[in-house]
């Protein structure tokens, strides 16, 4: 199993290499940073932006090659460069990367064990009420935009904070501005704004992993190793729960790898709607500004976080089957 999951992560590193790099060169053809200064009113002289290009290492008269190689030297000792507002890159990541990774964490994790779960009952109950019910809530879901669910759930956060004379749904940014307390007053805060944010991206995911584990469900309850045991004497319970869940999760591990690109999607437009200072809204405002180096910086998050949940997939299909455990 080491073995395996030590060749699964040397692929995963050259992924994130080739991503980086195409990153960088999509960001420093497809963005103009010299407009950006240009534009400014009264306009500055040729020579100052030139030289402020120069000073950023995003200078679109220096080769390719030679702006990526100065930015790499940099990277790899932890030196992401500096924003087209020449401020650290470093320090703006760091106010922003703990906001979204608790946003996409939360939701995404809710999301997706509420998912599996409903997919695995309303396959048992397949074509009751109950299964018709959560095959038009999910395809309802999921024929809603993220950005149009989240604005849905706003509107009825503040028709609920009206009808109740209370604010106590928060929907605005992460966190209330100056509040007094200790951490227990400030947990239960944060925990208040996280509530509609999540729910947005879990409600996604939810429907979506329910469709696909009630597939992958049904093809197991008809298996002939789920009727041995059965026969054996296990209780239906016991069977589907021992037998037939853990191998129709199989597949949905390698799923999660490629959902989880979605899911970030998604929450670059949650964090606008709520006002959530985090990777994704600073990826809208890096592109305006034709910010290349903050692109790239979040662009490389995007990448280590898919990356990442493809190497905790695999983690979960070697403890799902014994078959790659021994390979």
């Amino acid at each position: 199993m080491l073995a395996y999951l030590a060749r699964r992560l040397g692929y995963y590193v050259v992924l994130l290499l080739v991503a980086v790099c195409l990153s960088y060169a999509l960001a420093a053809t497809a963005l103009q940073p010299r407009a950006y200064f240009e534009a400014r009113q009264p306009p500055p002289r040729p020579a100052a932006v030139q030289a402020q290009l120069s000073a950023l290492g995003i200078d679109d008269h220096t080769p390719l090659y030679d702006r990526f190689g100065h930015w790499a030297a940099h990277a790899v000792r932890g030196d992401l460069g500096r924003t087209i507002d020449d401020t650290s890159v470093n320090d703006e990541f760091g106010r922003r990367v703990g906001v979204s990774l608790r946003l996409l964490i939360v939701g995404t994790a809710a999301g997706t064990v509420a998912g599996i779960l409903a997919g695995a009952w309303t396959a048992v109950r397949q074509y009751r009420l109950s299964d018709r019910l959560v095959t038009l809530t999910s395809f309802l879901l999921l024929s809603t935009p993220v950005f149009l669910l989240a604005v849905l759930l706003k509107i009825g956060a503040i028709r609920l904070n009206q009808a109740l004379g209370t604010d106590f749904i928060q929907f605005t940014g992460e966190k209330t501005p100056g509040l007094q307390g200790g951490w227990t007053a400030h947990a239960k805060d944060r925990a208040v704004h996280l509530l509609l944010p999540s729910l947005s991206i879990g409600l996604i995911t939810l429907a979506t992993y329910s469709r696909y584990q009630r597939s992958t469900m049904l093809d197991v309850l008809g298996s002939d190793y789920l009727r041995t045991a059965r026969a054996k004497g296990l209780t239906r319970r016991k069977a589907l729960l021992r037998h037939g869940l853990r191998t129709a999760l199989i597949p949905m591990s390698t799923f999660f790898s490629y959902n989880f690109l979605a899911v970030f999607t998604g929450a670059i437009f949650t964090e606008a709607i709520f006002g959530w200072h985090g990777m994704g809204e600073w990826l809208v405002a890096s592109i305006g500004k034709d910010d290349v180096n903050s692109v790239v910086a979040v662009s490389t998050f995007a990448a280590v976080v898919v990356l990442l949940s493809g190497f905790v997939a695999d983690l979960l299909h070697a403890a799902l089957d014994p078959r790659v455990r021994h390979s």
